[in-house]
């Protein structure tokens, strides 16, 4: 009978996890630890219904309740509260473990309950957070309840913002189990394990691992931590640090003649370590934490250096946003975007206006993406309102949200400067004083990194609060020229010649499907963005600010087109459409090849303004981008010329005869013997 009982048992745990065996895992590793993934066939309704009669929805995590209501245009979006409920059998192999829930992201307040009873609440959408509930649960199946609210409220970050607060469970969940003794999940939703990087050189690095342990038996216990190479083959591994009753936390230090080291996308090299807590000699709970070695600084003048080598820093800022989905994304959603700032050819990368997910970090890691990573303390930019209230509850939030984005990220290489507010105002209640708070708390938990901010005031505001600085600049869009970029540059350089500068957001809306005969003015509030006026943004906004090395950081706004639910403008209401691809990322926007012809050194030709295929003036010119550097045009099978790149990669033929009809329009070069070519056919009426 007790074979019997024991072969159960092993099927309903092979059953669990095959269940849910399509999500990613937090973190999975032999010796005493399991990670399961616990997001299918969850049942939602939406909280205060009555008992009998309640309509309940299956769903699998992640999941938001307000991904279709943007696509409608409804500014006045679902905020409200959510019930999420879920069965875990737990399973008599796991007597004696200890079970943790782990949340990658519940926006924005949520609670959680086991078998009706609370055992943890988190606020914050954005970060991670985990649970214990070894002792809520019984043995077999037991019931538990999340309650998740997106409402307004003046005591939880972001209190505003140009993007959506989708409520829900919107990142995956696992349930942990460990043994009684294990490496804590529950510092502030982090790891548990801390690589400080003291000091890495080429000649050299040392590396001081933090190791923080919840101990319920502290017998006979050592720590054993071993660095891998790329290979997964040991360089070398610390004699044991020895646990007892009074040991929270563990420091151990690893030395490395002549390190690799991560050095961007040039090589994004990560080394593994492993930690390993054993009992009596045998491994009780282990974890494995990516390391890239690398040093880096800012100078005022010269902008930003990776391992004492200048980097020009240029990409996007994102959001976790798709259509139809909202920020409940998939890891193809994930990996889809890392692939456009591959294809983009970014340096770097702004994840705003929040923490991102965990796996978007660990892309960044891999592909050698520079990061500015920030809380979402945000301001209502054009908008009515305040990101900021003088309130302890609010303070005190500001403060955990900080913490816990420096402690579940301080070991990705890719992360090298946080970002501590956007767009902050100063005609409600003064943030200047709390974020010199802010400030300080981020060097105490993390000396190693660099802290920044994004302001749209003027440049006597905000400037001695954070080591470097970033404005959001858009000019010829809210007003002004394109080439006014240039004199904001230098004219702030000059002002504030020891402060290391860059620029935040810079971008215009652009619709792929409204267009232009020559350039014509977009209004920024109209429903008329053309893709031609978006393409002359970045022109020129690029022409100026290539030429500035002091600029640390160039950061377009956006990625991809986001919900916004009070915007009324562009194609659709309800949506930024600043990106350079679409909201629901099939088309990539002229823009985006302008970038690539000068981000990007794949041999490439790309005919702008080719969506713009009803034409009704004869003369016309034909822009291309490209970065060989020549190339010839054809129209109707008819050589019409070479031309250079200039020195933004744009080749333009002026003055291009057009007859009545189709005219196939084709540019043709070649590379290293490859030949390149692109075309595409616009009528003349």
């Amino acid at each position: 009978m007790h074979y019997q009982k024991n072969i159960i048992a092993i099927i309903l745990f092979l059953l669990f996890q095959l269940a849910d065996s399509t999500a990613k895992p937090f973190n999975h590793a032999s010796g005493g630890r399991e990670t399961i993934p616990f997001n299918k066939n969850w049942q939602f309704y939406f909280a205060y219904n009555f008992e009998q009669g309640i309509k309940k929805e299956t769903v699998n995590l992640p999941h938001t309740w307000n991904a279709m209501e943007v696509l409608k245009g409804v500014p006045d979006y679902n905020r409200t509260s959510a019930i999420y409920e879920n069965k875990l059998n737990v399973l008599p192999a796991w007597a004696g473990k200890r079970l943790f829930l782990y949340f990658d992201g519940a926006n924005s307040v949520a609670t959680v309950f086991v078998n009706n009873k609370s055992v943890g609440s988190h606020k914050g959408g954005y970060t991670g957070f985990a649970i214990e509930i070894t002792d809520a649960v019984k043995p077999g199946e037991n019931t538990v309840m999340v309650q998740v609210s997106n409402a307004y409220r003046l005591d939880v970050l972001p209190l505003h913002g140009d993007f959506n607060i989708y409520g829900g469970i919107h990142r995956p969940v696992s349930l942990i189990l460990t043994d009684k003794n294990c490496i804590s999940p529950l510092d502030y939703g982090a790891p548990g394990v801390y690589l400080k990087q003291k000091q890495v050189s080429e000649a050299s690095a040392e590396i001081e691992v933090l190791t923080k342990l919840s101990l319920s038996d502290p017998n006979n216990l050592s720590l054993r931590t071993t660095l891998l190479d790329g290979d997964k083959k040991v360089i070398s591994t610390i004699a044991n640090a020895v646990a007892t009753e009074n040991s929270k936390e563990l420091k151990q230090v690893i030395k490395v003649q002549k390190p690799h080291l991560w050095n961007g996308k040039a090589d994004p090299y990560l080394y593994q370590v492993r930690i390993e807590l054993l009992q009596n000699g045998q491994v009780v709970d282990q974890l494995s934490q990516p390391l890239g070695l690398r040093y880096f600084s800012v100078d005022p003048d010269k902008g930003f250096f990776l391992n004492g080598k200048y980097l020009d820093l240029y990409g996007a800022g994102r959001h976790e946003d798709v259509s139809g989905k909202g920020s409940a994304l998939t890891d193809e959603d994930q990996k889809g975007d890392m692939e456009l700032m591959k294809e983009l050819g970014a340096t770097a990368a702004r994840l705003t206006h929040y923490p991102h997910s965990k796996l978007f970090y660990e892309l960044c890691d891999q592909n050698g993406i520079v990061v500015w990573s920030e809380i979402p303390f945000v301001g209502p930019g054009g908008y009515t309102g305040t990101g900021y209230v003088k309130d302890q509850e609010l303070e005190t939030n500001i403060k955990q949200l900080l913490k816990e984005l420096i402690r579940q990220n301080y070991n990705h290489p890719s992360v090298c400067f946080w970002g501590l507010f956007n767009e902050l105002k100063l005609n409600f209640d003064d943030p200047q004083p709390f974020i010199k708070e802010l400030n300080a708390l981020a060097k105490q938990e993390d000396p190693s990194r660099l802290t920044t901010l994004a302001s749209n005031l003027g440049a006597s505001s905000f400037i001695d609060l954070t080591d470097l600085m970033g404005w959001n600049q858009y000019f010829g869009w809210y007003g002004g020229k394109f080439e006014q970029v240039a004199k904001w540059a230098d004219d702030t350089h000059q002002a504030l010649p020891a402060k290391p500068i860059s620029i935040s957001e810079y971008g215009a809306g652009g619709s792929p499907f409204k267009h232009t005969e020559g350039l014509v003015k977009a209004e920024a509030g109209s429903d008329f963005h053309p893709e031609e006026w978006q393409t002359a943004f970045h022109e020129k906004h690029w022409e100026e600010l290539k030429k500035r090395p002091f600029i640390w950081g160039k950061f377009i706004w956006v990625l991809a087109d986001f919900g916004s639910a009070i915007r009324t403008e562009g194609d659709a209401n309800g949506i930024n459409d600043k990106g350079l691809v679409t909201y629901d990322r099939k088309v990539k926007k002229d823009a985006f090849y302008f970038y690539k012809a000068n981000w990007n050194p794949e041999p490439m030709v790309y005919i702008a303004e080719r969506r713009n295929t009803s034409r009704t003036i004869a003369a016309t010119s034909v822009k291309v981008f490209s970065n060989v550097p020549a190339a010839e045009l054809w129209v109707n099978g008819k050589r019409i010329g070479k031309k250079t790149k200039n020195e933004v990669n744009t080749m333009i033929w002026e003055n291009v005869q057009l007859s009545k009809g189709n005219n196939n329009i084709v540019v043709k070069t070649k590379h290293k013997g490859k030949e390149l070519s692109d075309s595409c056919v616009w009528n003349l009426q």
